[in-house]
């Protein structure tokens, strides 16, 4: 997919589409107002004050008519530069573009417009020449949008759109969003019936259906079966917490903006925990430590809540209520460069296991000018971004560092997925932090019988269940492999009062060799079943007909294919038990 921000034409022919169609909507809607309208990685939006009117499809049809007649017409465009006490003279009924005057330095800040035919707008640039030259363009989409992005403020209307050089190129590109239309997982999820929301339990809080939560509990099991053989021990912690402990941590200070209000109860207050690592602390605190007990490993699954922005919310890789695939290392600071690397290993295991290749690895390290914004202790930082570095480069991985990226208390590693819907974003982490274990005071007896502080490993592989399930129905289309899917095999019967009998014996047979069965004996038309197998994206279709009882055999088809074999009931277990032990994608 184009990213429009980094093409520097694209950007330059999108930002002049974007002012291109507010002129339009001016034509239309006379008291539109306008708030930014900016390029961004998928072609560029514009704010929109409507007043009382509200955009609907056939709006968008309209603004696009309106946006050719005015490309039609050739008007230039024109920069003017203009001082800030001019600005505020001319923009003086705009109160949205008066509030963006008052936020320039009048000293260091070059004020431009840029008019084209009728319709000026304050802007920095650049624009194409002409309006002329903006002719292959398509509105996308609207949504709200609160100004400012702030909850408190006026809800305007956001309308998207993307523009290009050709029509060869913007069709390409129509057909790339269709497609991946198809593959968001919100649309997947409700016709898989993986997960649902509903506005009375609360927006952000998804709930999984039956098939959501078999695809769930075998990703907890699989992760933990990983995790056990490397030492980890798992423990369950309470998804809340006193607001001491977030104190004490510091997230009450530095994170309590994204937090659920605080509540209290008889004399105490307590809040919906956003992170696990102050209950894992207080666990490591529970018992005394030698530096003949460490590394030790504790993960969880863990339920965590954090209050998302109503706009940012969508399906279950943004929400209110997640699960975490968590876990946090105690090592001394000689058992850093082993359990890192074991953890990125651990990473790169299951991305080859899961056939996830289309990712990135970033270091997020300090910003040595800024010395306020990070742990003070020099030493401590360039050991540890050594050692990240040195792990990194003995593994011969390829990676981005990020100066001035990382978390206050350590560097990170973050890997960068790139879904096939939407923008890039983080799938697994493991952060180091030598901050947190000195704040609840955590300790272990080293070899010289004095007390030392443990360092934490932070480390998420699939980072949260939910995000890791919208990622990976999006990377499948649905079509889900055949050891995490649902329902693995459908068994059809071609006339129940013939075949169900047989069918029903190969069902249960299924069943007692661990294969997730389903069987349709509803009295409709094979066809219908078959078609609606497909839908389901079941990987395999048993047919079971008058040939398959009399050889005692079964006949399947492959989701993805229409051709029928014929194989004897051991012959196609084994076959099922291998792709399941390979984790072979569909």
């Amino acid at each position: 997919m184009v990213n429009f921000k980094e093409s520097s034409e694209l950007n330059t022919l999108n930002h002049s589409c974007a002012h291109l169609m507010a002129q339009a909507i001016k034509h239309l809607y006379p008291n539109a107002l306008f708030w930014v309208g900016p390029v961004i990685e998928e072609g560029f939006y514009y704010d929109v004050d409507l007043g009382d009117n509200v955009i609907h499809d056939e709006d968008l049809e309209k603004i696009e008519r309106e946006m050719k007649k005015i490309s039609k017409d050739g008007k230039r465009i024109y920069r003017e530069e203009i001082s800030k006490k001019e600005a505020l003279e001319r923009f003086k009924n705009d109160p949205y573009k008066i509030d963006l005057i008052n936020r320039m330095d009048e000293a260091n800040t070059v004020i431009s417009c840029y008019t084209q035919g009728d319709f000026t707008d304050l802007c920095r640039g650049p624009h194409v020449d002409s309006v002329k030259e903006i002719k292959y363009f398509k509105l996308i989409k609207y949504s709200g949008a609160y100004w400012k992005g702030d909850s408190k403020n006026k809800m305007l209307q956001r309308i998207y759109g993307v523009c290009f050089k050709t029509q060869e190129d913007l069709d390409k590109h129509l057909e790339e969003l269709e497609s991946a239309k198809m593959r968001d997982h919100r649309k997947l999820g409700k016709e898989l019936g993986i997960f649902v929301t509903n506005d009375l339990v609360g927006k952000g809080l998804p709930m999984y259906l039956p098939n959501g939560y078999i695809i769930w509990e075998i990703l907890e099991n699989y992760i933990k079966e990983k995790e056990k053989k490397l030492g980890y021990l798992h423990v369950l912690t309470p998804p809340l917490g006193n607001v001491e402990l977030y104190k004490t941590s510091g997230h009450w200070d530095h994170y309590k903006d994204n937090m659920f209000p605080k509540m209290e109860v008889e004399g105490e207050e307590f809040v919906l925990r956003p992170m696990n690592c102050p209950h894992h602390m207080m666990i490591y605190d529970n018992s005394l430590h030698s530096y003949k007990d460490l590394p030790i490993r504790i993960g969880e699954i863990a339920r965590d809540c954090r209050f998302e922005a109503s706009g940012a919310l969508k399906g279950i890789e943004r929400v209110r209520t997640f699960c975490q695939n968590d876990a946090h290392l105690f090592v001394t600071p000689e058992q850093i460069e082993s359990e890192f690397a074991s953890v990125v290993n651990l990473i790169l295991e299951v991305y080859k296991e899961m056939s996830i290749t289309n990712y990135r690895f970033e270091l997020s390290l300090r910003d040595p000018e800024d010395k306020v914004k990070y742990y003070p202790d020099d030493d401590m930082w360039n050991k540890a971004e050594d050692t990240l570095r040195k792990v990194l480069d003995d593994l011969k991985i390829d990676y981005v560092s990020k100066i001035g990226e990382a978390a206050f208390y350590g560097p990170k590693l973050d890997v960068q997925v790139r879904p096939a819907v939407g923008n890039e974003y983080t799938l697994s982490t493991c952060q180091l932090d030598f901050c947190l274990p000195m704040k609840f005071n955590l300790t272990y007896v080293d070899k010289d019988g004095t007390k030392k502080t443990p360092v934490v490993l932070h480390r998420a592989v699939f980072g949260s269940l939910d995000r890791f399930i919208a990622y990976y129905l999006e990377e499948t289309k649905g079509a889900l492999p055949l050891w995490l899917t649902p329902v693995q095999v459908n068994v059809v019967p071609v006339n129940n009062q013939y075949h169900l009998e047989y069918a029903s014996k190969i069902k249960e047979k299924l069943y007692n060799d661990k294969i997730r069965v389903m069987m349709d004996d509803r009295e409709e038309k094979l066809g219908y079943k078959l078609r609606e197998s497909v839908m389901k994206k079941v990987p395999y279709t048993l047919i079971i007909g008058q040939k398959e009882v009399d050889e005692e055999k079964i006949s399947y088809r492959k989701y993805g294919s229409e051709e029928t074999v014929t194989l004897s009931y051991s012959e196609f277990i084994d076959k099922l038990n291998k792709e399941i032990e390979n984790k072979e994608l569909l």
